[in-house]
């Protein structure tokens, strides 16, 4: 499996008999359907995310993916608890992909995150396809 940002293979990474992929070069996580609720609920599961948050940044930019298992084009989601952490669900394999540290953010949930959610900019995706004149006439 190829990495859905950067290209660079994925490799196997078990933790307490969870297993998932994560990007050898921007060391991003791919989560298959139930395991990131799996694994976030194991004490110190944090640690299979090596990456740094630096390069997790700059990798969040890249926002429209194909999902590595299936190649839907996956959907834009933000964390309910953590609303400063954006990730990749495949709405047809129920994947996730978590781009470096944010894995280990979701992990610790704290104060911290409660005040970063009052400063996190509303992200706007600007819509994939503009209504056409004739829909505009039909709905009138």
């Amino acid at each position: 499996m190829k990495c859905p940002k950067c290209e660079s293979p994925m490799e196997e990474v078990a933790f307490d008999q969870v297993k998932i992929d994560r990007c050898t070069s921007c060391k991003g996580i791919w989560f298959d359907e139930f395991e990131l609720t799996d694994l976030k609920e194991i004490e110190g599961s944090e640690t299979v995310d090596t990456g740094d948050s630096k390069t997790g940044s700059e990798q969040n930019k890249i926002d429209r993916i194909n999902c590595p298992k299936c190649n839907t084009q996956m959907i834009r989601m933000v964390d309910a608890r953590q609303s400063h952490i954006w990730f990749e669900h495949c709405v047809t394999c129920s994947g996730h992909f978590f781009d470096a540290g944010e894995f280990r953010d979701l992990k610790e949930d704290s104060l911290l995150d409660f005040i970063k959610s009052w400063f996190t900019p509303e992200r706007i995706t600007p819509p994939t396809a503009w209504p056409s004149s004739s829909d505009s006439k039909e709905s009138n």
